[in-house]
């Protein structure tokens, strides 16, 4: 059984970027903490990352981020490549169970341990259990709610994805940059 952190959001939005998450953290089918945290700034304050999965390995691939990004100087798409090229190749890092959504004023971008960063086209982008939930409710939001603000759309959102996920509560952090 492993403990689990479930739902991210983050948009680009009228000149703001917002990421944000739900507060659960479950242990199999129980829910062992309803205020978790997965967001963080970093960098200044310039970039926004926030993970879904195994706790644990969240929290470590947020050192290796961090790391990836002051050597390279804040360029995040370049950080999130090199940073899924050693997820990938690294023996220890492979073993990792988590997704890692990072944004910064240009990208949001999801990255993920078989190599993979994604660059959503509308620039949403959802991971966890209630990903799909949130990411639907983000692009409905948006279609008919122009006046909203990034974060209010990401709010928003996750809280209909926590109506409908039992992987997801309403007990929402989001962070903003601008």
């Amino acid at each position: 059984m492993k403990c689990h952190a479930t739902t991210i959001l983050g948009l680009k939005y009228k000149g703001q970027v917002a990421l944000g998450g739900d507060g659960q953290v479950t242990f199999g089918d129980t829910v062992m903490k309803s205020h978790a945290v997965k967001i963080r700034k970093m960098y200044d304050d310039k970039i926004l990352s926030g993970f879904a999965g195994a706790a644990a390995d969240a929290l470590a691939l947020f050192e290796r981020f961090e790391t990836k990004i002051e050597e390279f100087s804040g360029n995040l798409p370049r950080a999130a490549v090199e940073l899924a090229k050693d997820w990938r190749t690294d023996k220890y890092l492979q073993k990792l169970e988590a997704l890692l959504a990072v944004a910064d004023k240009d990208h949001t971008l999801l990255v993920a341990g078989s190599g993979e960063v994604i660059e959503p086209d509308d620039g949403i982008l959802a991971i966890g259990s209630g990903g799909p939930y949130a990411l639907a409710a983000a692009r409905a939001l948006l279609s008919t709610n122009p006046k909203y603000t990034a974060e209010e759309l990401v709010r928003q959102a996750l809280k209909i994805a926590a109506d409908i996920c039992i992987y997801t509560n309403d007990n929402i952090t989001v962070e903003v940059i601008k």
